[in-house]
């Protein structure tokens, strides 16, 4: 199929854009600003959005269909949405062909995952090793594609390799599921999602290399766009597993507490990062911090509930609260790069979507439901290049293009580092934004 060399010159940036909010963020005139924003960065980022979000709805969407969940089908709707602007991104460049062999193509993987769902629900063993046969076909044939479209900038042996990971971690998360081990099911549904930011990071890379005109001769990996990369990913993060925490709270699950752990593992390791660097002090504040606003969102499920609303008023409340005091932190943090009401208005949409998500999922609007789901998913890439922004503008020094950025040394995977990978890419993605708290966090014990 001739059209596969050709797909990986489109420049996503353009055809999928990030929404923007009107988290601006301000340079100095005088200083050389490592960019967040580059057309590279942007496919990249691009990328980390479609990817990831792709493993959230897969993962979902499996778990949806071992429940039986009323909702199943709006859930592989959305993920066939997700297939959808893929294709249609590819379409608007090569014709309707292109973008149906492309749509083709990646529904028949998708396709492989609920085979081994229905076979898992029917007990037929036989079929569930035939649609994990069916998937290492894929893995093969997708693997040598990619090579060959990037002129072998991408090696097909360490293609499959990475590939195999994300098989195995989505049928781990869906296996744990079905077993009752919640917790891990969680612990692999994270590695899945964060392995794919590491598949961005390398696809990216390869594509601006191999077109650089088509890139503006910039760079997918830098320092600043792994500050990036890393801030979008523990955001997009916190809302993809705050809409399940919501939606197993009010459903009585019994994995709502695996869910709810898994998000306070998400706060646990940023406050972790922020402690080892500045004391147990320091790390507790924060902790405090971003865990009062999700226990907000708690309150609003407890209260919904309970059919309490003055108590879900109560929440919504406090969730002002808070938004009027993290808009005034992030302000004194950025030194005034990110203002406190463009933080503001920004925290409002992510209350917003998902309270709508929530509101709409308990009253049985699943196409709304949805919705705003993926809204919500696609909001937090935009702080996350706030944010970015902000900080490299800050620390110009720490963000040079200059500065080494080190690729995965096997496929497309996360390195074997000994930790966590979560953890991992936590701590390098927070690093510097603890530094650009560090004021924030001196003034408030001065007073």
């Amino acid at each position: 199929m001739n059209w596969k060399k050709g797909l990986v010159t489109i420049p996503l940036a353009a055809t999928i854009a990030v929404p923007s909010l009107g988290l601006n963020v301000y340079a100095e005139d005088h200083m050389p600003t490592p960019s967040v924003d580059t057309e590279a960065v942007e496919l990249r980022s691009s990328l980390d959005h479609l990817l990831s979000e792709h493993v959230y709805l897969a993962v979902e969407t499996m778990r949806k269909g071992a429940e039986g969940a009323s909702d199943f089908d709006q859930a592989a709707g959305a993920l066939s949405k997700n297939t959808d602007d893929l294709s249609k991104a590819i379409g608007s460049v090569y014709g309707e062909e292109a973008g149906k062999q492309f749509n083709d193509m990646w529904s028949e993987h998708i396709g492989y995952f609920v085979d081994y769902v229905k076979a898992t629900d029917a007990g037929d063993e036989e079929a569930k090793q035939e649609a994990l046969d069916n998937l290492g076909e894929y893995k093969e044939e997708f693997s040598q594609f990619l090579e060959d479209a990037t002129g072998e900038r991408l090696e097909a042996g360490a293609l499959a390799e990475g590939l195999q990971v994300h098989v195995n971690q989505l049928i781990g998360a869906f296996d744990a599921f079905v077993a009752g081990d919640y917790e891990a099911a969680y612990e692999y549904e994270r590695e899945a999602m964060s392995h794919m930011y590491m598949v961005s990071k390398g696809l990216s890379d390869a594509m601006s290399n191999q077109f650089p005109e088509k890139f503006n001769d910039t760079s997918a990996v830098t320092p600043a766009a792994d500050l990036r990369s890393d801030l979008s990913y523990l955001l997009s993060e916190h809302a993809g597993l705050a809409v399940t925490a919501m939606q197993n709270g009010i459903d009585g699950s019994e994995d709502f507490e695996a869910s709810a752990e898994a998000l306070s593992n998400n706060t646990e390791e940023l406050s972790d990062t922020i402690g080892s660097v500045y004391g147990e002090e320091a790390g507790e504040q924060f902790q405090q911090m971003w865990s009062d606003h999700i226990g907000n969102f708690v309150s609003y499920v407890e209260a919904t509930g309970a059919e309490d609303e003055a108590a879900k008023e109560k929440a919504l409340s406090a969730l002002e609260d808070y938004r009027a005091d993290f808009s005034s932190f992030i302000e004194t943090a950025t030194e005034g790069k990110v203002s406190a009401d463009v933080m503001s208005e920004g925290l409002q949409t992510h209350v917003n979507q998902l309270i709508g998500a929530f509101d709409s999922y308990t009253m049985e609007d699943y196409d709304k439901a949805y919705s705003d789901i993926r809204d919500a998913y696609a909001h937090m890439f935009t702080p996350g290049k706030a944010l970015s922004g902000a900080i490299s503008a800050q620390f110009p020094e720490k963000f040079s293009q200059e500065m080494p950025s080190e690729m995965p040394e096997t496929g497309l995977s996360p390195q074997d580092t000994g930790m966590n990978s979560t953890m991992w890419l936590a701590i390098a993605g927070m690093f510097a934004l603890i530094t650009a708290l560090t004021l924030h966090f001196r003034k408030q014990n001065q007073q």
